[in-house]
């Protein structure tokens, strides 16, 4: 009996030893090309720092990743301990198929217990190919981090909140920006370690092309403190130049959005959609111009600090969460709110 007490024992000192080496929290930070951080990443740092374990960040791209890492390196208020690098010209545009290999030596040399990023095209197509790598599932969109294995996320396009338990060893998670605070950078000066990853890439599935992007002075939707949202009752591709009008009152603080049926109809291009099928947004102040208030566009944009509704019809689903209404017709209310701004 003494015996297979002492053969219990040892096994639970190994079991101990095993969980004490799996643990911490690797968040992945996202490049945008002019060698900066993406904004979703701040929320990201929020959110990796509830769990109240050391972080790690990692940075893949193809240029200025130590540009990436000198800023990233300002948050050391956050328990950021390492910060890893991966510098290779195949990480340009960063294929899931060049990126993902690399990550999975990293979780496999490191052992984290949750790896953490924005919700991003770029996260969104990395992460869950390196949860079925790892075996195990992915949460998506989570909107509050209860503790290490307990999260909320939004259910049935943003109309119900899911409370989730995970009893998966390794948690991988997408973060919804617009639910968690923008982290600030630390007064002082810290030490974060930099240290770069071995940056060879074996991929033979993919190749990167060609880009296109649409230059534009107005930012991007997601960090646009004003949004001016049309909708199909603006008719035409034409009537969306009175959005346009609008924005360019506000220089690098506004920019136009759409809903999905404003984008189905060839108003605008598709990269303006806001919604469960396009971009979440949470600006200072959302216009809604001839938007009806689809519980598929509402889900995108309901974080919303402000919001504004104009619409001919009253008894539109949109006034149901706005702040305010104005209810006319949008080609007579929109030009009279131009002139008046101009005169500012």
């Amino acid at each position: 009996m003494m015996l297979h007490s002492r053969h219990f024992l040892n096994r639970l000192a190994t079991s101990t030893i095993h969980s004490r080496c799996f643990a911490g929290t690797l968040v992945l930070a996202e490049q945008v090309d002019n060698g900066k951080l993406a904004p979703v990443t701040l929320n990201t740092l929020t959110a990796a720092s509830q769990l109240k374990q050391d972080v790690d960040c990692v940075i893949f791209g193809s240029e200025k990743t130590n540009e990436t890492a000198n800023e990233l390196q300002k948050f050391n208020n956050l328990n950021i301990k390492r910060i890893f690098v991966a510098e290779n010209a195949a990480f340009k545009d960063l294929l899931s198929e060049s990126v993902t290999p690399a990550l999975l030596d990293l979780q496999k040399k490191n052992n984290y217990t949750h790896i953490l990023g924005g919700s991003s095209t770029f996260t969104k197509s990395i992460l869950p190919r390196l949860a079925a790598l790892l075996d195990v599932q992915p949460i998506s969109d989570i909107t509050k981090v209860i503790d290490k294995d307990q999260f909320m996320r939004l259910i049935y396009a943003g109309n119900a909140i899911l409370k989730l338990k995970s009893n998966d060893p390794i948690k991988i998670l997408t973060v919804r920006g617009t639910a968690f605070e923008a982290a600030k950078p630390a007064t002082g000066s810290g030490d974060v370690k930099v240290e770069k990853l071995d940056s060879s890439v074996k991929n033979d599935l993919s190749e990167f092309v060609t880009r296109q992007v649409q230059q534009s002075e107005r930012p991007e939707l997601p960090s646009a403190r004003i949004i001016f949202s049309g909708g199909r009752a603006l008719k035409s591709k034409e009537n969306f130049k009175l959005l346009y009008d609008l924005a360019d009152l506000f220089p690098g603080q506004a920019t136009v959005g759409a809903s999905r049926a404003a984008v189905d109809a060839g108003y605008c291009p598709n990269d303006l959609q806001i919604g469960q099928t396009g971009k979440i947004v949470a600006p200072e102040l959302y216009i809604a111009i001839g938007i009806s208030g689809a519980i598929q566009h509402i889900a995108g944009m309901k974080d919303s600090k402000v919001i504004v509704a104009i619409n001919k019809d009253g008894d539109a689903p949109i006034f149901s969460i706005a702040d305010y209404g104005l209810t006319g017709d949008l080609f007579k209310i929109l030009p009279e709110l131009t002139e008046k701004l101009k005169k500012k």
